[in-house]
């Protein structure tokens, strides 16, 4: 374990220093702000987040694969993941660690987000409820995102495939409610239930239901499994 924190540190004093990073943050920081926003013009605008819950879930679509891309893409583009898999360390151990710091720079995101909150219980009395509920489903959500994205940066050393990878994942994953219709029987009922967006709905409306949290969390063990594996495969071709 000490070796999953010694790769986790290292990764979130890249992520801290990286140019890129910070961007990602402020397109993250902007479009949120404009998602909370966007109906303070209606003549009765409503006190809650549930406009800047669905908006950013969409968004994290593009930000996930930006800031996990670079994860073990560019360790193989370098050459460095080599001498990482040579070292007496284990693949989860990576995984782990690298995971760990996607997620530390994300909920620093998270938490600069939180100023909309104070700004909504400053100025209004909102049901606090959806917004405490909504919070742990976008943290649940953008956990699983980077998930899907570090399992796409372990399968190439291309940056920018690693990107379209993951984004294409996360789109089957978002629309998946949605193409379940057209299919009829089980099939259509397995498909509905691997949506995102169904699960994530509940906890912009206040509900917190175990089984979209056990969802949330099997999708998050589930990719990090696959990219442990990933790695395996690669250390030993």
């Amino acid at each position: 374990m000490r070796t999953a924190q010694a790769v986790a540190w290292k990764e979130i004093q890249i992520y801290f220093s990286s140019p890129t990073a910070y961007i990602v943050g402020l397109i993250f920081l902007a479009l949120t702000g404009i998602f909370f926003t966007r109906d303070l013009g209606d003549p009765f605008p409503e006190a809650t987040l549930e406009p800047f819950f669905e908006g950013t879930i969409i968004m994290f679509i593009l930000l996930a694969p930006a800031l996990t891309m670079r994860l073990l893409a560019e360790e193989s583009k370098l050459g460095t993941l080599e001498l990482l898999l040579t070292s007496p360390v284990r693949d989860w151990e990576i995984i782990i660690g690298k995971y760990v710091a996607s997620l530390v720079f994300f909920l620093a995101l998270v938490a600069l987000s939180f100023f909309y909150a104070i700004l909504l219980f400053w100025f209004a009395n909102p049901d606090p409820g959806p917004i405490y509920a909504g919070y742990l489903g976008f943290i649940l959500y953008g956990s699983a995102a980077l998930a899907v994205g570090l399992l796409a940066s372990t399968m190439t050393s291309n940056q920018i495939v690693s990107a379209v990878v993951a984004m294409g994942i996360l789109l089957a994953l978002f629309f998946a409610d949605r193409a379940s219709g057209s299919v009829n029987g089980l099939a259509g009922e397995i498909i509905g239930e691997m949506g995102v967006r169904g699960h994530f709905d509940d906890f912009s409306r206040g509900v917190i239901d175990t089984t979209n949290i056990v969802y949330f969390l099997s999708v998050i063990a589930f990719f990090l499994f696959l990219s442990i594996r990933t790695l395996e495969s690669r250390r030993w071709r």
